[in-house]
């Protein structure tokens, strides 16, 4: 596993983002595991980006560490399938955590936070190419999309319980209690997309769980757009 520094930045810098763009914080995914002990840095990091309302900040829990003792309660196997997708679309020849991904394009290895916020800052900057906006009604959410230019999309849907504490009893980080932001679940793909004129789609959306709706070109490519629910 990386070895990571253990210090952490107390803050991270706001940018302002054109006006196509207000409505489409920048998405940072990371990808970690309760039994990876050079994780609980890039945890506590994404609590920070929690909070921000210009950032959508997404734990995705690995399985593939559970072989060293200690079991992943949050882990989901397509978690891993996608971190392997980006890997390949970035040349990269292996995966590790922690690892965050910025809008589905830049490669963070570990808990660099001057490197994160620089990150965040450079794809803040940029326009994004689709507009999303949600309304939930009911259990259901209803999600609607415009894209600058025709393209070829995959609308995602997912949902994450904003605070989740474990118990850790074996394993590399054994005998700590450990609390994990935004850990996804439920993550599924809604809809093909082509772009050329503005989608409309009604998804099913039970409970209070925050929702997150994210535009991704096809083959795991750049994220061109997202929305969120809270």
């Amino acid at each position: 596993m990386k070895k990571i520094a253990s210090g952490l930045a107390a803050a991270f810098l706001s940018f302002a983002t054109p006006v196509w763009a207000q409505d489409s914080p920048v998405v940072v995914e990371l990808f970690t595991s309760q039994g990876c002990s050079s994780c609980p840095p890039a945890d506590a990091m994404l609590h920070e980006l929690a909070v921000r309302d210009d950032v959508i900040a997404i734990a995705l829990h690995v399985d593939y560490w559970d072989y060293i003792g200690w079991k992943d309660e949050f882990a989901d196997p397509a978690y891993a399938k996608r971190q392997r997708k980006y890997a390949r679309v970035g040349g990269r020849r292996s995966v590790y955590t922690p690892q965050m991904i910025v809008n589905g394009q830049t490669d963070i290895v570990g808990a660099k936070a001057m490197k994160l916020s620089a990150a965040i800052a450079a794809h803040a900057a940029q326009p994004m190419p689709v507009a999303v906006s949600l309304t939930r009604s009911g259990d259901t959410v209803q999600i609607k999309a415009d894209a600058q230019s025709a393209g070829s999309y995959v609308v995602q849907l997912l949902r994450y319980q904003p605070l989740r504490e474990s118990r850790i009893t074996r394993g590399e980080n054994a005998g700590q209690t450990l609390k994990y932001a935004n850990v996804a679940q439920d993550w599924q793909e809604l809809a093909q997309w082509n772009g050329q004129s503005a989608l409309t789609l009604t998804a099913p959306a039970p409970g209070d769980a925050a929702i997150v709706v994210l535009v991704q070109h096809d083959k795991l490519g750049p994220i061109v757009g997202a929305a969120r629910l809270r």
